[in-house]
């Protein structure tokens, strides 16, 4: 693995007590820096409160129940992201998901219409997402799921759609937005708060297939959703530091959620990735205070277990 930079000592005491929302660890269905066990173990280390596991092919409650009955002290929260694996727009698969304690749905991502039609192009030098040879794998063998949908032709969302956000809502889950359309994400967090959701995120409005514009986050955020800012999504190059500070500058810190996504083999250590993003913002001159509400505040409100 190559050598990456390590957080600040005044970082790390900023983003105390925050959850990382989104990391990708093993086991997966591809080669990952760390497993649960051991990051749990980690995060505990040096102070952070836990994080939620995501796949984009796999549900992860049951196996968050375990990590935190094996590493006590670490919040370790499992999650679903609706892709075709898991039956695609399946309220069934996200009440097993609930009652199993997990906390987070993401709507499709990989198999979503937007990311499977996407034409945008990564920044270049950037380092291209990991499941991207997956699904071409999947593409070569014939067996590629169907892509999910999420509005009808003119835009409505899709009564299936509505169902899981029924089940999100009873279950006090947080609904995040996966890889749609901007069209698509407005159109399912007006439907999610019809629905009775209290939680929303915006999943890395920065990333290739979703850059939104300011205009359309500071829509969202009016909505009531968080904007989540990926460390990754700068730091792999998809997305220059400084219009992601702008981002967050004209949207607002209290609108927005700090995570990592981070997992990959290549980029830097799990537990590193808030306090990284820390010492970059404190670099951008952002308060420690407005990194605190986005690193810690906000993402325990995310975090907090049922109403």
């Amino acid at each position: 693995m190559s050598e990456h930079p390590v957080p600040s000592a005044a970082a790390r005491e900023i983003v105390a007590g925050g959850y990382d929302t989104h990391v990708h660890i093993a086991p997966d269905v591809m080669e990952r820096r760390i497993d649960d066990l051991t990051l749990a173990a980690r995060f505990a280390e040096v102070g952070l409160a836990g994080f939620v596991i995501k796949s984009h092919y796999l549900t992860t409650a049951e196996r968050a129940s375990v990590v935190r009955a094996a590493v006590p002290g670490t919040d370790v929260l499992g999650a679903i992201t609706l892709n075709g694996s898991m039956g695609g727009m399946n309220p069934a698969a996200v009440e097993i998901a609930g009652r199993l304690g997990a906390r987070i749905v993401w709507m499709p991502t990989v198999d979503s219409r937007n990311q499977r039609s996407s034409t945008a192009a990564d920044l270049p030098g950037s380092k291209p997402a990991m499941w991207g040879a997956l699904q071409a794998d999947l593409h070569a063998q014939g067996i590629v799921p169907d892509v999910v949908e999420v509005v009808d032709a003119d835009g409505s969302v899709l009564e299936k759609v509505r169902q899981v956000l029924r089940v999100i809502a009873r279950h006090d889950l947080v609904l995040a937005t996966g890889h749609l359309s901007a069209p698509e994400i407005l159109a399912v967090v007006r439907a999610a708060r019809e629905e009775g959701v209290r939680r929303v995120v915006v999943t890395h409005p920065e990333f290739t297939s979703q850059r939104l514009t300011v205009a359309q986050q500071q829509e969202l955020a009016a909505e009531g959703a968080l904007l989540e800012r990926c460390f990754t999504t700068p730091y792999t190059g998809k997305v220059s530091w400084d219009d992601l500070f702008a981002n967050i500058r004209a949207v607002g810190v209290e609108h927005s959620v700090l995570s990592s996504d981070l997992g990959q083999p290549f980029n830097p250590p799990v537990e590193d990735g808030l306090a990284l993003f820390a010492d970059r913002l404190l670099e951008a001159g952002f308060t420690a205070d407005e990194i605190r509400t986005m690193a810690v505040t906000n993402s325990q409100y995310l975090a907090a277990p049922k109403a």
